[in-house]
């Protein structure tokens, strides 16, 4: 699938701006990381736009989430490498089948800390990437209350992918500032 079919498939079933804009920034942190990692770059950022298709459809229901997309992505003829990614993502609704090789936790990793990484740059008065520091995302990792509903221990399983949160969150902070417009940030 050419990206300008996800993104119209994105469309299509996603309808809030701030989910597409999170989505995006997925796409955008997972060809970082495909880049770094060795991945696909088309593959992984497919699995970035696409993993939360179904989130307005599943109505935040945790059990359900991914579920509906593995099926909109399979009858698309997605690769099953892909759909995959996308449901493990949310470990949670899969009877505990956990995360195992470095594309799911890429996946689960990148569009977890995009939300950190948003919410860092939304505290700054001009609310723009560019004012945001990566060593500024650590400190505020370190602070549960700031934004709460970010878990840090998914963001933690970059280190299963050979990097150190450090460099994690520059290179998802970079990626982020890449597409700036395109998020409002």
């Amino acid at each position: 699938m050419e990206r300008e079919q996800a993104l119209e498939l994105l469309g299509r079933h996603v309808k809030g701006p701030n989910m597409i804009k999170h989505c995006l920034a997925s796409e955008a942190v997972m060809r970082a990381l495909a880049a770094r990692l060795g991945g696909d770059a088309d593959l992984w950022g497919l699995a970035g736009l696409l993993h939360d298709l179904d989130a307005e459809l599943t109505a935040g229901d945790i059990s359900r989430h991914t579920h509906e997309a593995a099926r909109i992505l399979r009858e698309r003829g997605l690769p099953e490498e892909l759909i995959e990614a996308v449901k493990m993502h949310n470990e949670a609704a899969h009877g505990g089948r956990k995360r195992s090789v470095p594309f799911h936790k890429a996946l689960a990793a990148a569009e977890t800390v995009t939300g950190l990484i948003t919410a860092a740059a939304l505290v700054y008065p001009d609310r723009k990437l560019t004012s945001v520091k990566g060593s500024s995302v650590l400190k505020r990792m370190k602070d549960k209350r700031f934004a709460a509903s970010v878990d840090r221990s998914i963001i933690m399983e970059c280190a299963d992918l050979g990097l150190g949160l450090e460099e994690f969150v520059d290179l998802a902070l970079l990626a982020m500032r890449g597409i700036a417009p395109e998020l409002g940030l």
